[in-house]
């Protein structure tokens, strides 16, 4: 073989391994949440694993600050943007004050989405909402009026002032107060900023500052075991009930011991699995964020975009399911049901009952399993 031609093959050789090593190279995703040593997002961050694992050739960085605070996301975002990840999923702490370190991001080609908790429309590509944000504001209240017949006095125990779907949320909340359930009465509206302590003493504060106090609602899995555990610590159970957004696998001890009567939540593992799919099409380029598109988030379905480039996945908001963390809601046996080895769940399509040894009929099959999870 003549000199030419073997720097020709030796040069063929190296483009074809350069080639290799370019398509072997993974797709970087930085998901960001709102606090480490957050079991909501712990949760979430197992179904964003699973993604990656489904897609292949990805890589998912579970990453957020020690407190939940902008300015910590806002380090954490730079730094992302100098390891030149592919893309970025946040839920932030501020709609606002993330959007510079955001658009720096995109500028330098990355891809932004919000999940969970949104940020300013300039700031991301597209946002996933966990859930409608008046069925939420509703049920959160509906779930302490189920259990005050006579109405009364309740409280809302928050994450932080700034976060974006707390105050949805809230607002939301407030909102149906007059006209569904004029007989309870929100007194009071505090933050405990996502961290056990602070929320532990804002808890204790409403109690001592509010001695008719029937219900604290925390729409936020941190506040939501802070507040459980003052009520049973102060021995109230009974007296004053603690409702809100839980994860089973945290608060199932409250429903137990009775300081609760009932929870909700969606799926967060499904919610980190459908961020992180989202983030990838975006990322890759086979899909395109903008209003009508039609995205596919793999076993969860497809979410459509609206005008701001929002959506919501397809699973439903219910407010009684199994005690897992795959479960969309939660709450507990019946007496009955207790006795005979079952619980009170519910078809999230057609509402009809199943007995938890055989699940649901024909048509509420693929309903079923979402609930039941997989």
């Amino acid at each position: 073989m003549s000199i030419l031609k073997k720097l020709m093959v030796s040069a063929a050789l190296a483009a074809s391994m350069f080639a290799t090593a370019a398509v072997a190279e993974p797709v970087k995703i930085g998901l960001v949440v709102k606090s480490l040593g957050n079991g909501f997002f712990d949760a979430a961050n197992k179904g964003a694993q699973e993604a990656a694992a489904e897609l292949g050739e990805t890589e998912v960085i579970y990453t957020g600050p020690t407190a939940a605070t902008a300015e910590g996301q806002i380090e954490i975002v730079n730094s992302l943007i100098a390891q030149n990840v592919n893309a970025i999923a946040i839920s932030a702490n501020d709609p606002d004050a993330l959007v510079p370190a955001l658009k720096k991001a995109m500028d330098r080609g990355i891809t932004v989405i919000s999940w969970d908790s949104g940020v300013a429309a300039e700031g991301r590509q597209m946002h996933l909402n966990p859930s409608d944000t008046n069925l939420i504001g509703e049920t959160i209240i509906k779930l302490a009026a189920d259990h005050l017949p006579e109405g009364g006095d309740v409280a809302i125990l928050s994450a932080s002032s700034t976060a974006t779907n707390q105050n949805a949320w809230i607002e939301a909340a407030k909102k149906v107060l007059p006209e569904k359930f004029p007989k309870i009465n929100l007194v009071a509206t505090v933050y405990g900023d996502d961290d056990s302590v602070k929320s532990t003493n804002e808890a204790k504060g409403l109690i001592a500052s509010h001695p008719n106090l029937k219900a604290i609602i925390a729409p936020t899995t941190v506040g939501v075991v802070a507040a459980a555990q003052v009520v049973t610590d102060q021995g109230l159970i009974g007296k004053v009930n603690v409702t809100g957004l839980a994860l089973p696998s945290e608060f199932k001890q409250f429903i137990d011991n009775g300081a609760s009567q009932a929870v909700a939540l969606w799926n967060p593992i499904d919610l980190g699995y459908s961020a992180v799919y989202l983030a990838h099409g975006l990322a890759t380029k086979k899909t395109e964020a903008k209003p009508g598109a039609k995205l596919s988030i793999g076993r969860v379905g497809e979410v459509t975009l609206d005008d701001t480039n929002s959506g919501l996945p397809p699973a439903p908001f219910r407010h009684d399911g199994l005690e897992t963390d795959r479960t969309w809601t939660w709450r507990p046996k019946s007496p009955e049901s207790a006795r005979r080895g079952l619980s009170p769940r519910r078809c999230c399509r057609c509402r009809a009952s199943a007995r938890a040894s055989r699940g649901c009929g024909p048509s509420m099959t693929s309903a079923w399993r979402y609930i039941r999870g997989r």
